[in-house]
């Protein structure tokens, strides 16, 4: 065993696991199907790190795949706990064996590129067949009533200002960044979600005395920097944590008489505005309720108004086969969120209402840039994390959420866009 080797082999993550709260992740299935299973994955592993820019190293020293120990490197720690997980649960056991602590990574977000480059070659075609036949991989797309909205939105935004602080800027702005150069200096973020926010807003053509619509609060960043031009911002969120800490912000900002913050449904809001303006909000959406979401846009803006709304894309074969696969993020992550296609999106728009495309541009580089320095960040701040109530195990799982994006944005198997529209008819 090489001294590099052995390096590798000790730097097992301590995790314990409360099986109370983490009932999926504190044990590795143990039946026959498992059993049976793992063998194909171990196989699918190390025919991955035979084909790919990728490493194996093994407790016993031993390394699959390339030499160099610079490449993007798998620490498998219990890797027969890592291929039963895999074989019964496929990515969603890849991922709750991360959180288990069963392997770890010489860089992370590479391993997860690497991966992402190559997502569509993991499986050999022969055996495909076998991805539906778990339950696991069947969810059940239904549209999406009010209280389960509220359910979703919950799940992750109303987990704690405090923890979403601990990583964000001081904007405390949760979407997409736009730096002036890549890559970017962690002092540089805060003036880049703002220069984000500013362009949104000049697309949407919003100034003094405009009337917007913000479908999605955020934390207020955007509300503040819309009133302060002079626009009367109403803005909806579903999450009572974030309507708590931007009204506050409002209120310190001054711009309270021009801020009207609601928990309220885009569903039940009512009016005419010469601007909606909506920040990755639609991938929570639902799959079905993607019409609906964009015949609110278009009911709740003027004619001749415009809809400026930033959101994050997949490839169009993927989200179609993603409809039928319930994943690691829907689980642990954004539950029932999936990310829509452009290709989706044009179709629904140009079909199914009067809103037509005045611009569309993408910040794909600038959100693998703004997901490396919110991870940077997040890992930096882990002891804080534990203060605040969240385990190692939560830790885990959100650096490899982090990761994962970060990856899908620097691979290209994720976009981002800032869309415009105007909605057709005079002014």
């Amino acid at each position: 065993m090489n001294s590099q080797a052995v390096q590798e082999t000790i730097q097992r993550p301590s995790t314990a696991i409360d099986s109370e709260r983490w009932t999926a992740v504190s044990q590795a299935p143990s039946s026959p199907i498992a059993a049976a299973s793992a063998v194909i994955a171990n196989r699918l592993l190390r025919r991955a790190a035979a084909r790919l820019p990728l490493r194996l190293v093994y407790p016993d020293g031993t390394v699959v795949g390339a030499a160099d120990p610079t490449v993007p490197t798998l620490v498998l720690h219990q890797p027969e706990a890592l291929a039963r997980r895999i074989g019964r649960y496929g990515l969603i056991g890849f991922g709750e064996s991360y959180m288990a602590g069963e392997w770890s990574s010489n860089d992370l977000t590479a391993v997860l590129t690497v991966f992402a480059t190559s997502v569509a070659d993991l499986v050999p075609r022969t055996l495909q067949w076998l991805r539906p036949i778990a339950p696991a991989f069947r969810p059940r797309w239904r549209r999406t009533s009010r209280d389960q909205a509220r359910r979703n939105i919950a799940e992750h935004y109303d987990l704690s200002n405090d923890l979403f602080a601990a990583f964000l800027d001081e904007t405390m702005t949760y979407s997409c960044a736009l730096f002036t150069q890549l890559p970017a200096s962690p002092d540089h973020l805060a003036a880049a979600q703002r220069r984000k926010i500013d362009r949104l807003l000049d697309m949407a053509e919003v100034g003094c005395g405009s009337r917007v619509l913000e479908i999605g609060t955020g934390w207020g960043e955007l509300c503040i920097r819309a009133a302060a031009r002079g626009a009367y911002v109403r803005s909806v969120t579903l999450s009572a944590e974030q309507q708590r800490l931007a009204q506050l912000r409002v209120t310190a900002a001054g711009l309270s008489d021009s801020v009207q913050i609601d928990l309220c449904d885009y569903r039940d809001v009512e009016g005419c505005y010469d601007a909606v303006v909506s920040v990755e909000m639609i991938e929570a959406v639902g799959y079905h309720s993607w019409p609906r979401y964009f015949a609110a846009l278009e009911q709740l803006v003027r004619p001749g108004g415009r809809v400026a709304i930033q959101v994050i894309t997949m490839p169009h074969d993927r989200m179609m086969a993603s409809r039928h696969t319930h994943t690691w993020i829907q689980k642990y992550i954004f539950p029932g969120g999936l990310l829509p296609s452009t290709q989706a999106i044009s179709g629904i728009t140009e079909r199914r209402t009067g809103l037509h495309t005045v611009d569309m541009t993408s910040l794909r580089p600038h959100y693998a840039e703004t997901l490396r320095l919110w991870r940077e960040r997040f890992i930096l701040q882990r002891d804080e994390l534990a203060h605040l109530g969240f385990d190692e195990v939560f830790a885990r799982m959100w650096e490899l959420y982090l990761a994962y994006s970060e990856a899908g944005f620097r691979s290209g198997y994720l976009d981002v866009y800032q869309w415009t529209f105007t909605r057709e008819g005079r002014r």
